[in-house]
């Protein structure tokens, strides 16, 4: 970089590493709320100092995403290319879930539930009265990062240098270095699922349960979950998407979950793997954990920069009112209309 050159963006922590404890809140905004939502939303990086300076070796983060629909009320002006309503994957058994009310994500991580409790208290008092909140669910890491059907979930996240390469827009100005991200809550039949023996479990999985040892091509069925969410590039390259996925549940009111959660730089990533998984790949081969695994909501967001948030460019005017009518012989005295347009 060049001196005087500015620097780039700063993403949001979508890249942090994975926690002991998390809270997902999803929520739409009212009609009328949007400023409130816009100054909460710039503000948030100093709610989260203020609770995360408490305790800075528990690595409290927080990531804002935006929906397709909310972008517009909230921001107007350009769009990120590729943000729009997650589709709904039908197959001839399983469909997916579109939550279409959801205008904001957020995704608090930490070592130490608590401090998720409050940043997230603080975000509701501002946003208490303007928004209505759709799903929250606070997760928590299961023995060795194991989901509650037993197997260890997220082995194949990018690592190193690949994690910004598989997360961060970098085709998009001026959106780069921003993310999309796709969320899932998933409840998961037990008692079903119990009643499978442990090669049988591995076999819908496609992993030994206690190693984690991926099973060989020969072993692994069509239908095994990992054969389903491989995807390839047109030169076999694999795409990969960074797995925050978090266990929760209730075993008093018999429910045990997994929320999912994928950041992308493409959505197109993820949603071929929903695709694969709900309508098959071919069709009709669809991925057998679905038979034990119920999806409850589905939303795809952008995450903005954290510069963005804090310091979003303004909208466009609105368009200015047509000119009533005017007697002959009298000057209309209209200035030029002007329409901003960002590129």
């Amino acid at each position: 970089m060049q001196a005087g050159d500015l620097e780039p963006p700063e993403p949001q922590a979508v890249s942090a590493p994975l926690t002991r404890a998390a809270i997902f809140l999803m929520v739409s905004v009212d009609a009328g709320a949007e400023q409130t939502a816009k100054d909460l939303l710039a503000d948030l990086a100093g709610l989260q100092r203020a609770v995360g300076f408490r305790d800075a070796s528990a690595g409290l983060t927080c990531v804002a995403g935006i929906s397709s629909a909310a972008w517009d009320r909230i921001y107007g002006g350009p769009r990120p290319a590729e943000l729009h309503e997650l589709p709904v994957f039908a197959g001839e058994k399983h469909t997916s879930v579109l939550t279409a009310e959801a205008d904001l994500l957020f995704h608090l991580r930490a070592e130490r539930l608590d401090l998720c409790f409050e940043l997230e208290t603080l975000i509701m008092d501002r946003l208490r009265g303007s928004v209505t909140v759709l799903d929250e669910v606070q997760g928590f890491r299961y023995f060795d990062a194991r989901d509650v059907l037993g197997f260890v979930d997220g082995t194949e996240n990018p690592t190193g240098g690949g994690v910004n390469q598989a997360v961060l827009v970098d085709d998009d100005e001026p959106f780069d270095r921003g993310s999309y991200v796709v969320v899932q809550k998933y409840l998961h039949d037990m008692q079903a699922w119990n009643a499978l023996n442990t090669e049988q479990q591995e076999l819908v999985i496609g992993r030994r349960k206690l190693s984690d040892v991926e099973l060989s091509d020969e072993e692994k069925p069509a239908d095994a979950h990992i054969a389903l969410n491989v995807i390839t590039d047109d030169e076999g390259n694999e795409l990969d998407i960074l797995r925050d996925n978090m266990p929760f549940g209730r075993p008093g009111h018999d429910e045990f979950g997994t929320y999912f959660i994928g950041y992308t730089k493409s959505p197109a990533v993820i949603e071929k793997m929903l695709e694969n998984m709900f309508v098959g790949s071919p069709p009709g081969n669809y991925d057998r954990i679905l038979d034990f695994s119920t999806p409850l909501t589905g939303a795809l967001f952008y995450v903005p920069t954290a510069d963005f948030l804090e310091d979003p460019p303004d909208a466009p005017p609105e368009p200015e009112p047509p000119a009533a009518a005017t007697p002959a012989g009298t000057s209309l005295g209209i200035g030029s209309l002007r329409r901003s347009i960002r590129s």
